[in-house]
């Protein structure tokens, strides 16, 4: 079992003078830590969910400037975004970011997608906001382009979205055959579908509980039958919240909770931490988590 760490708020104190140097002592300290991989959400607003604490007016940093800049300070922690609406951005200039992303960090590289679905950020911005429908299907195109591309056919692709006429990528990723795509969302009739066919990971709530969350690995599972997919090489992920702070839970506990996901077949659980720039919070996953959970 792996633990990944999602940075998802900048409101720290002292914020935005700090934002830069703060961001950089928590990728460093996951770094030594241990923590397979850092994620940042993928979004220009923070998220409109009052239940959570959050505001969309907090600060909110571009994901890939944010992977970028970590990558800068980090040597082995892997880096994605937790996921890339694909609706914010052309396939082919998708292309292009993640493989230089995975140039500049050494091959470090994880491309997290979905079909978007923050539309006050997109119609705030201006960005195009089609229906649920044209936005997997504009996903489906996105990811055949990327996957062309990656395995060296930079020949002319026409779909119904998206029109390239010479998809050339150069530099290739480091990463062989291409950066590991993650696809993120439990949509049992198309995004589960989606991760059969094309992904590498999937990517579901861990707030699903455990029933939950087995009923949507048992449909991954009966999608990577009927397309002849090998269910095994899909890297199961999960995504939640910690908190080692005062009404929080202990360190055992986390060990506990990894262990039950193992158990459900998950590889990884990725978590925001509350507070996370308490760095102590960090280095005690590092000392009493991590080592405990290497061999699930």
């Amino acid at each position: 079992m792996k633990l990944g760490l999602q940075i998802m708020r900048f409101d720290w104190p002292g914020s935005p003078a700090n934002i830069g140097s703060t961001l950089a002592a928590i990728g460093k300290t996951a770094d030594a830590a241990g923590f397979d991989s850092l994620w940042v959400m993928d979004h220009f607003f923070q998220m409109d969910v009052p239940q959570m604490g959050v505001q969309p007016e907090e600060p909110m940093f571009d994901g890939y400037t944010a992977l970028s800049y970590l990558a800068a300070v980090t040597e082995n922690v892997r880096l994605g975004t937790m996921v890339t609406g694909v609706n914010y951005r052309h396939p082919g200039h998708l292309l292009k970011i993640i493989s230089n992303l995975d140039v500049l960090s050494g091959g470090r590289a994880i491309l997290g997608i979905g079909a978007g679905w923050y539309e006050r950020e997109a119609k705030g911005l201006g960005f195009p906001f089609p229906a649920t429908k044209e936005r997997f299907e504009m996903l489906e195109e996105t990811l055949q382009i990327l996957k062309q591309a990656w395995l060296g056919d930079f020949s002319a692709y026409s779909g119904k979205h998206y029109q390239l006429a010479e998809p050339m990528n150069n530099p290739q990723p480091l990463t062989q055959p291409h950066p590991p795509i993650l696809i993120g969302g439990g949509g049992e009739k198309k995004t589960l579908r989606l991760v059969a066919q094309y992904a590498d990971a999937c990517n579901l709530f861990a707030f699903m509980g455990s029933e939950g969350l087995a009923h949507k690995l048992n449909v991954l599972r009966g999608h990577c039958e009927d397309l002849g997919r090998d269910y095994a090489e899909i890297e199961k992920t999960a995504l939640g919240g910690v908190n080692l702070g005062e009404g929080g839970i202990t360190a055992s506990e986390l060990v506990a909770f990894c262990s039950e996901l193992a158990d459900l077949g998950f590889n990884t659980y990725i978590f925001s931490v509350t507070n996370v720039e308490q760095l102590w919070q960090i280095e005690q996953i590092g000392r009493e988590v991590i080592p405990e959970i290497a061999e699930l």
